[in-house]
C-alpha cells in the first residue's frame, strides 16, 4: 500500500510540477557482434598496401560480415574477384586524398571503378572551392558525381575533410551534399590533419537530417570509439581496426 500511495504521490507531482519531475531517458540497446560489423567499411587506403594485404582485408571482411571494403581504385577489380558471393560490398574513393582533382578527374575514377564493380564511390569534396564560397561549383560536381553512382545503382559519400573547416563551413558542405543528391556525408580521409570527432558527426547529422547517411572515419580504432560516433549520430563508420573492435565486443558487458 505504501509503494502505491508514493507511486500516486509521484505521479500528482509530475503533473503538478512537470519540471521539476525527473526525465525518461531510454539507453540505446546494446550492438550485437553483426550489428556492429554490418556498420564498418573495412578499409585499406595506404598507397604502399600490396595485394597480400587487400586479399587478407577481403578475407576479414567475409569472416566477420563486414559492410564493406574500402580501397583505392586500383584494387577495385581484385576485392570484386576475392568477395564474389560474399554480400560484402566494394568501396572505393575519388579525388582522394586532397579533393583537388579537377572534376573531370574524379568523374573518370567514378565511372572506371563502378565500371569494375564498385557499388559505393567516396569522393573528396573540392575543400579548396568549399572555403571561397564557390558553392555551385562544388553541388555542381557533387551532382555530376551523384548522378555517375546513381545510374549505375551505386551510392555515393562525400567526404568533407572536416579538419580543415570551420563549423559554418562543414554545415555548408553538408547541405550541399543533401541539396547534390548524396546518399552520405564523410568526416575525413584519415590522411590530413585530424579525423572524426563526435561533435562533428553530431553537427552533421543534424544539418542533413534522419534520412542521409552520416560516416564517421579517421582515427576510430576501439570500441568506445565506435560507440561514441554511432551515439553522435554515425550511420557508417570506416576503420582499420575492424577486426579487434569486433572481437572486443565479446568482453565488453555492454555489448550481447
Amino acid at each position: 500500500m505504501d509503494k502505491i500511495v508514493a507511486e500516486i504521490g509521484e505521479t500528482i507531482l509530475g503533473e503538478l510540477c512537470p519540471r521539476m519531475a525527473a526525465p525518461v531517458v531510454e539507453a540505446a540497446p546494446p550492438l550485437n557482434r553483426r550489428q556492429v560489423a554490418q556498420l564498418i567499411d573495412h578499409t585499406l587506403l595506404r598507397p604502399g598496401a600490396a595485394a597480400v594485404e587487400i586479399r587478407r582485408l577481403c578475407s576479414e571482411a567475409r569472416e566477420h560480415g563486414f559492410y564493406s571494403v574500402c580501397v583505392n581504385p586500383a584494387r577495385v577489380g581484385l576485392c570484386v574477384g576475392e568477395l564474389q558471393g560474399s554480400g560484402v560490398v566494394v568501396c572505393t574513393v575519388a579525388g582522394f586524398p586532397l579533393g583537388a582533382s579537377a572534376t573531370e578527374t574524379k568523374l573518370a575514377e567514378a565511372e572506371t571503378a563502378l565500371r569494375l564493380g564498385a557499388t559505393e564511390v567516396d569522393m573528396v569534396v573540392n575543400v579548396g572551392a568549399l572555403k571561397d564560397g564557390e558553392y555551385e561549383r562544388v553541388r555542381a560536381e557533387i551532382a555530376a558525381l551523384a548522378a555517375i553512382c546513381h545510374g549505375s545503382g551505386a551510392l555515393l559519400k562525400v567526404i568533407l575533410e572536416t579538419c580543415l573547416l570551420t563549423d559554418e563551413e562543414k554545415a555548408t558542405g553538408c547541405r550541399l551534399s543533401v541539396e547534390a543528391g548524396a546518399d552520405f556525408v564523410k568526416t575525413s580521409t584519415g590522411f590530413s590533419t585530424g579525423g572524426a570527432t563526435a561533435a562533428d558527426v553530431a553537427l552533421m547529422r543534424a544539418t542533413v537530417g534522419p534520412d542521409v547517411g552520416v560516416k564517421a572515419s579517421g582515427g576510430i580504432r576501439t570500441l568506445d570509439d565506435l560507440r561514441a560516433m554511432v551515439e553522435a549520430g554515425a550511420s557508417r563508420i570506416g576503420a582499420s581496426a575492424s577486426v579487434a573492435m569486433v572481437q572486443a565486443i565479446a568482453g565488453d558487458p555492454r555489448h550481447v
